[in-house]
């Protein structure tokens, strides 16, 4: 990420130039941002170019982060934009946003359900059989009520992952056995039978899915990483009225 930023620092020189020699009216502000950046820095993907509500910055996606420019492009800056009023970090949030999955494209199927008390929330993970921090979060998971959750086995780690997952999908009783695994370190007995794993991992390369546990709420926001029983109260109480 260093060199990029230093390649595109040395752009921002270049940028006036290239907006100046372009047909007036024919391009929008964002499109030659795109352009641009695309033509002079190859094999960088240039997702989206969005106007932001504060200072005049233009938003550029890349991969899976934010940069900044002014509207002359005599500037780029990497980094986070803070409200001072609220402390709200926009930068994360815009991230979040951006990073969403919407809750209708998941293959619900390829998961495992486990309803706790009415199931009247719902809540997609993708989660490692091996992964410590997928084990911390399911016994804070334990402790919340009213949820309905879908678990999809995503074998990241190590080859074993992949092996536990598919015993956990060819178990009778697949919440039973995960749980088993993940409170009490259990491995169920090794087992033969179609499973979804391959989809799983096709999907999240899809989504660009790089740790366990990550979350998918109803209202399509991704969290990555373990979060404690508060803090997912909190989440869920976030994302109700979205």
């Amino acid at each position: 990420m260093i060199k990029r930023l230093f390649a595109l620092a040395l752009l921002a020189l270049m940028l006036p130039a290239a907006l100046a020699a372009e047909p007036a009216g024919k391009l929008t502000t964002e499109s030659i941002i795109k352009r641009t950046l695309e033509g002079r820095l190859s094999g960088i993907k240039i997702e989206s170019v969005t106007k932001t509500p504060y200072l005049g910055l233009y938003e550029v996606r890349v991969d899976n982060e934010i940069l900044y420019t002014d509207e002359k492009m005599n500037y780029i800056f990497s980094g986070n934009v803070i409200d001072a009023k609220t402390m709200q970090n926009l930068t994360e949030k815009r991230l979040r946003e951006l990073s969403g999955i919407k809750w209708g494209d998941l293959p619900l199927d390829a998961a495992f359900k486990t309803v706790h008390g009415n199931g009247k929330r719902t809540l997609a993970v993708f989660s490692d059989p091996n992964c410590p921090y997928c084990k911390r979060f399911e016994k804070d998971l334990a402790k919340i009520d009213d949820v309905t959750i879908y678990t999809f086995l995503y074998p990241i780690l190590s080859p074993d992952s992949h092996e536990k997952a598919k015993a956990i999908w060819c178990s009778s009783d697949k919440s039973k056995a995960w749980s088993e695994l993940m409170l009490n370190g259990k491995v169920p007995a090794a087992a033969q039978c179609d499973t979804p794993i391959d989809r799983n991992l096709a999907l999240g390369r899809k989504y660009r899915i790089n740790g366990t546990p990550t979350l998918i709420f109803a209202s399509g926001e991704r969290v990555p990483g373990a979060v404690t029983a508060e803090q997912l109260e909190k989440l869920f109480a976030q994302n109700a009225g979205k």
